[in-house]
Parts: structure tokens; C-alpha cells; sequence
């Protein structure tokens, strides 16, 4: 790929996952993916199920990351359902917090257009024409962007370059065995084998049937890794005798032939009849997660009088053993997966018995119990540990949201979840996806109550946060009979959220009041958690912008004790953040900077564009003070800042107080600077990485 340039050695961007386990053979097609990118802008991996797209793509990218200076990066579609959201999700992959109105693919346009990436769409066939369309449009508008997707079928996009990813090489049949043992499909056997059973080597006696046992299974390599398994309890040689009856059968009931790739389906058959009854019911029940998942929630949906719970720990165990599932180490334990394929089979098996729609079910009650603990424990000193539970529960939170608002007897749960989940959507930077969410369960004109008053206040937040003021004034009127008839917790909201919406049109003085009623809802019956200590923080933010100090510090004060008193982290952060706008009005610099600092210092660990962003800016301002260092320093925390806001789209968060004084400080610093020496500084920070512009900006690092 010698055309692509700008390369930054021993840097490398993006998200791609190490891999967990050797990656053996494929050169060949690894030099043919590397000239096909060269060639075309879209490459698509096709091939059989189970043949090793993903993993090839996958080295792929890893390979050829030096030639993307701006990041080699990995949409995983797999868990996706619904096409509306592909866009959304491929920019939650690159990073991106954009929660504006502007359309998704407008998002991912504007961030790649000039940008020199790869973008790996791995596992495209189930939402095949929004993939297509997706990568048409990308391509159209953004000149350097190269795409490497995976997909059992081809996209059809004009100009897409199609590579066939082959079964390995088996050993010819009728070659010696000793002769031919070095084929690609051996060696994985051999390895996986062993690493099952560390007795297992290729001998004299055993090489006739590994040869015979890779021919059989037509280099497949997920149907190797299957059979590799059963080395430690029987024989090559029987393992091929078995597979051989089994296909044997499979071409019986295709009327005499076997059908083509039939291979793999016969080892997951073949594994799946010498899984105990338990092992395969298991297999099936667990087929309804689309992500990781551990014991405890395996146990909380697949467990019944048939499956007891207590079994279930050992019975994953075997299904990891035999390669059906695949073991995640955690800091919080092990957690299990299951390939795509391999998903498939369950859930077939899971719908000849009549269970799929019960086990959905009862998926999505786990995840709803989950989201109701989460709920009540966020405002507490538990939110890194909550954020990173239900992070990794998003793919299984989608999936229960798609089941639940598809059926109509579901469908009062599902808007249970969706507003449940209020508390993700907005401290995680996913506004976009809850709107989503949120605005189909609302459509659905079920009937009236506090699910529905709880989804009304929640859209209309995350309405505010997009700046989409019209749409959050009608979902608040929506919403008012229900305050009105005593819903304390949406009478709270519903001030806090008007009071925020005057304040962004500079009503300060009707803001304040109505964010007294809201901390006054909260305070009696409402939600004396996040809903009072937002209230109390942006009450204070008000009588900054309206210049009464005093009254400011003593709510940001009490906001900030009930955080500790709480353990609240992420509500601190923000009360921390109009502090030091409080003390920058007043001109202590320096107490402006720590209160901004400390705001900062939590926010990475929520991926909370938002408040990084205005932190930044914060400290911007309070640097531009500083007459000797601080124009300068001003400058690389605006341009860092820039960076930060453009992913988060919405600048200055729709504020005309903030970004006046942001404005302010771009002048002040340009003054002091000049213009060559400004765009000098702003572009040093504009360049900076995530991890690096938020060690200097809370002065651990130099520029």
C-alpha cells in the first residue's frame, strides 16, 4: 500500500482486540488483501461460515496499521438488529459522542472526511443493504478511507473488490502422509489439539487419520478447533470414524449428496450429540445472549426445574472446554461467549422446543432487574463498576429492547427498560441511541402511567442534551399531567428541564426560580439522588451567569457534600466544573483551575465527552489569565478542546453564556499570541491524542 502516506511510526490508533489465540497460515491472503486495498477502497472478505473471515480481516488490519496513521479501527455488527442504528454503532466504535440532531451518518462523514483510517465492518450479512448504503456513503465523502468489511455475501457496492477466504489446505488423498503434513489445516489441528491434551503430538501411528480427519472436514477451521477438543477422550481414529458416519447421514438427507461445505455442520452436529443433555440444552438457552454474559446471568435466564442452577457453573465450563463457547478473563471473573455460528445451531435447537420466546423473556427480565439495580445504586460509590457492567451488557440491553418493542405483548416492558436506562444513555454519551429507543417506545401510545411519565421526562432530558429544545418543550407539556397529578420525581424533572432550557436562552432570572421548584420537588418525594444534585448544581450554575457568587458557591457547596456524602463521582464532576466557573468570575484563577482539574479528572473513565469538553474550556479560560505562560497554554487547551467538542457535536453544549466566554478567551489568547503564534499552539493541541491532551491539561504532562 505504498500509496497511503503520513505515517507515524510506533503509533498506532484505533480499537482493534489482541488476539486470543495463534493465528496459523493465510499469507496468501493476507499479500492479496494488502494489494486489494491498494486497489480499491472496499474490500469484502466472503466465504463459508465458520472459514475464518473475521480472524483474517482481523490480522489484516493489525498488519497494515502502519499505513492508516489516523487508526485502523473495528465495528463489530454481530449483536446489531436493528439497521437504523448501524451508523450510530460504527461511530460508537471510532470514539464518537455526537448527540446532536444531526443526522448519523453526517456524524461519521464529517470525522472521517479527511482522515486517512481504516474501518474494519466485520459479520455484515444480516444488515446487508444498510451496510452497502453505509459504505457507499463513506466512501463517497471521505477520499482517504479505506473499508475491509466481512460478510457471507458481497455488499454490491460499485467498486468493492471481493477476495474469497478458502477452507486451509488439507493433505491430498492421494499423497503420502509424511508428505503432506504441513498443511495449514495440520498445524491448527495439531496445536489446538494439544492445547487441549498436552500428550497429543502428530506421530507415525496417528498422522494417516489427521490427514484423513482435515480432509474430512474440508480445512474448516472452526470445525478443526471442534473436533480438536475430543482428542482427550478418544482417538483420532474415532473421532474420524464418527464424523464420517455423521456426514454420512448429513448427504442421506440431502438426497444422496452431501451439501457443499456440509463439513462444518457435521462437526457442530457431531459436537453437539456427544455434549451431555445438559451440556446441549445449556447451549441452546444460552444462544438468547448476543454478548458476553457470566455465571450469575446464565444461571438467572437458562435455570429451571430441567437445568439447575447449581450445575450451571460447571456445565459452561464444559461448553468452553469443548470450544461451543469462548472464556473472556475479567477483573470481575470469567465470562463466556459465543461464536456466531455456533449461536445459530442453539438457537435453532432452541426453537424446535418451543423455548426461544420464553428464554427472550426471560433475558429481558434479567436485564430489566439489572437496569433497576443499576438505578438505584448509580448515585453511589459504585459508578465505575455500574458503568462497566452495563457497558458490557450493551449488546444484551439491545437485544432485550428489540425483543420487547417488536412484540406487542412485550411491549410495556420494553418501555420499562428504555426508561430505565436513563441514567446510561446520559452519563455514558449514548443520547443518540436512548432517543432512539425511547422515541419508538413512545410511538407505541401505550397505555398511560408512571412508565410512560418516566419515558417523557427521560426523552426530553435527552432531547435537551441534543439541543433539540422544540421536541423536549412538547414531551414536557406530554409529561405535565402526570406532574400535576402528583408525580413527584417528573414534577422535579420537568422544573429541572425547563429551568435548563430557559437558561441555554439566557432567561436567568425564570431559570432560577424554576430550578428552586425542582430542587424543591426533590427534596420532598422526588428523586433525592442524581435529579437533586443536578438540580442543586445547575441551580448554582445560574446565579453565576446572573453574578450572585455567594448564593452560587453555597448550592455548588451543598451539591458537592451530598456527592460525598453519596459517593457520586459523576454529579460531583459537574458540581466541581460551575465551581471554577463561579471562582473564575471572581477572578481566583487559581482556585478556578483546581476546581476545573478535579472536574476533568473523572470524566475519561465515563467516556463523558460533554464534561470533558467543558472542562477543557474552563481551563482554557482560567490559562489565558496567566500573562507570562498562559496565552499560550490557553491556546493548545482550546485547540485540544475542539477536538473534544467536534466528536461530541453540540458545541459549548448549545449555551450562548459559554460560548461567549469561550469566544472571550480565543480572543484574549490570539491577542497575546498573534495570529501566526495562535494557530501555531491551537493546532499542537488539535493534534493531541485523547490520553495526552488530558495529562497536560491537568498538568501532569508538558505539551
Amino acid at each position: 500500500m505504498a500509496e497511503i502516506t503520513g505515517l507515524r511510526s510506533g503509533e498506532h490508533l484505533g480499537n482493534l482486540p489482541a488476539e486470543i489465540s495463534s493465528f496459523i497460515g493465510r499469507r496468501a491472503e493476507l499479500a492479496e488483501i494488502d494489494r486489494l486495498l491498494s486497489g480499491s477502497r472496499l474490500v469484502t472478505l466472503t466465504g463459508v461460515a465458520g472459514v475464518g473471515k473475521t480472524r483474517t480481516a482481523l490480522r489484516a488490519a493489525s498488519e497494515l496499521r502502519a499505513a492508516f496513521p489516523d487508526g485502523v479501527w473495528l465495528a463489530e455488527l454481530s449483536g446489531l438488529e436493528d439497521p437504523g442504528l448501524l451508523a450510530y454503532a460504527v461511530a460508537h466504535a471510532l470514539g464518537l459522542r455526537d448527540q446532536t440532531m444531526r443526522p448519523p451518518l453526517d456524524v461519521l462523514t464529517g470525522f472521517l472526511s479527511g482522515r486517512r483510517a481504516l474501518l474494519v465492518l466485520d459479520t455484515c450479512e444480516h444488515l446487508l443493504d444498510a451496510c452497502a448504503l453505509l459504505a457507499e456513503a463513506l466512501l463517497a465523502a471521505c477520499p482517504w478511507l479505506r473499508i475491509l468489511a466481512t460478510s457471507r455475501r458481497p455488499l454490491n457496492v460499485e467498486g468493492e473488490a471481493l477476495l474469497t477466504i478458502p477452507p486451509l489446505p488439507v493433505p491430498g488423498a492421494g499423497a503420502e502422509p509424511e508428505d503432506d503434513l504441513g498443511q495449514d489445516s495440520v498445524v491448527l489441528f495439531v496445536e489446538r489439539a494439544a492445547a487441549v491434551d498436552h500428550r497429543f503430538a502428530l506421530t507415525p501411528s496417528n498422522r494417516a487419520a489427521v490427514a484423513r480427519l482435515c480432509r474430512r472436514l474440508e480445512g474448516i477451521p472452526l470445525a478443526l478447533e471442534l473436533a480438536a477438543v475430543w482428542v482427550s477422550a478418544l482417538p483420532v481414529e474415532r473421532i474420524v470414524d464418527r464424523l464420517d458416519r455423521r456426514l454420512q447421514l448429513l448427504a442421506a438427507a440431502d438426497g444422496g449428496t452431501a451439501r457443499r461445505h456440509g463439513a462444518l455442520r457435521t462437526a457442530i452436529g457431531w459436537s453437539h450429540e456427544l455434549c451431555a443433555p445438559l451440556e446441549r440444552l445449556l447451549w441452546a438457552r444460552v444462544s438468547v445472549f448476543a454478548g458476553a454474559f457470566d455465571e450469575a446471568a446464565a444461571a438467572a435466564v437458562c435455570a429451571d426445574d430441567r437445568l439447575p442452577a447449581r450445575s450451571v457453573p460447571d456445565l459452561l465450563a464444559a461448553l468452553a472446554d469443548r470450544s461451543i463457547l469462548s472464556r473472556e478473563e475479567r477483573d470481575t471473573g470469567i465470562a463466556y461467549r459465543m461464536l456466531d455460528t455456533l449461536r445459530e445451531y442453539g438457537t435453532e435447537w432452541l426453537e424446535s422446543a418451543g423455548e426461544r420466546r420464553l428464554l427472550q423473556r426471560r433475558h429481558r427480565d434479567h436485564h430489566l432487574a439489572l437496569v433497576r439495580r443499576y438505578e438505584a445504586e448509580w448515585c453511589g460509590p459504585r459508578q465505575l463498576e455500574w458503568h462497566t457492567t452495563m457497558t458490557r451488557a450493551h449488546a444484551d440491553l439491545r437485544a432485550a429492547l428489540e425483543f420487547s418493542l417488536g412484540d406487542p405483548d412485550e411491549q410495556q416492558a420494553g418501555l420499562d427498560l428504555a426508561g430505565g436506562l436513563h441514567l446510561f444513555w446520559a452519563s455514558g454519551g449514548m443520547i443518540r441511541e436512548g432517543r432512539h429507543y425511547l422515541d419508538r417506545a413512545l410511538a407505541l401510545d401505550l397505555p398511560p402511567g408512571p412508565a410512560t411519565a418516566k419515558a417523557l421526562w427521560t426523552c426530553a432530558r435527552l432531547a435537551c442534551t441534543q439541543g433539540d429544545l422544540a421536541a423536549a418543550e412538547e414531551l414536557i407539556e406530554r409529561c405535565r399531567p402526570y406532574a400535576e397529578r402528583g408525580d413527584r420525581v417528573a414534577a422535579g424533572y420537568l422544573a429541572y428541564l425547563t429551568g435548563g432550557i430557559a437558561m441555554f436562552r439566557g432567561e436567568h432570572d425564570r431559570a432560577a426560580e424554576l430550578l428552586r421548584d425542582a430542587v424543591g420537588f426533590h427534596r420532598d418525594g422526588g428523586d433525592a439522588g442524581t435529579g437533586l444534585l443536578l438540580s442543586l448544581a445547575v441551580q448554582g450554575m445560574v446565579q453565576v451567569m446572573r453574578g450572585d457568587f455567594d448564593q452560587a458557591t453555597a448550592l455548588l457547596e451543598e451539591s458537592r457534600e451530598l456527592c460525598d456524602r453519596y459517593g457520586d463521582r459523576w454529579a460531583r464532576a459537574f458540581a466541581d466544573y460551575m465551581r471554577g466557573l463561579a471562582e473564575l468570575a471572581r477572578g481566583d484563577v487559581a482556585a478556578a483551575t483546581w476546581y476545573g482539574r478535579e472536574s476533568l479528572r473523572f470524566r475519561p473513565l465515563l467516556r463523558d465527552t460533554l464534561g470533558t469538553a467543558l472542562a477543557l474550556d474552563l481551563l482554557a479560560s482560567a490559562a489565558v489569565a496567566d500573562e507570562h505562560a498562559g496565552p499560550a497554554r490557553a491556546a493548545v487547551l482550546l485547540g485540544f478542546a475542539d477536538r473534544v467538542w467536534h466528536t461530541f457535536g453540540l458545541p459549548q453544549f448549545g449555551s450562548g453564556d459559554l460560548a461567549r466566554q469561550r469566544r472571550r478567551c480565543e480572543r484574549q489568547a490570539r491577542l497575546a499570541l498573534g495570529d501566526t503564534g495562535y494557530e501555531a499552539a491551537f493546532r499542537q493541541g488539535r493534534a493531541m491524542d485523547l490520553l495526552d491532551g488530558i495529562a497536560y491539561a491537568l498538568g501532569e504532562a508538558p505539551c
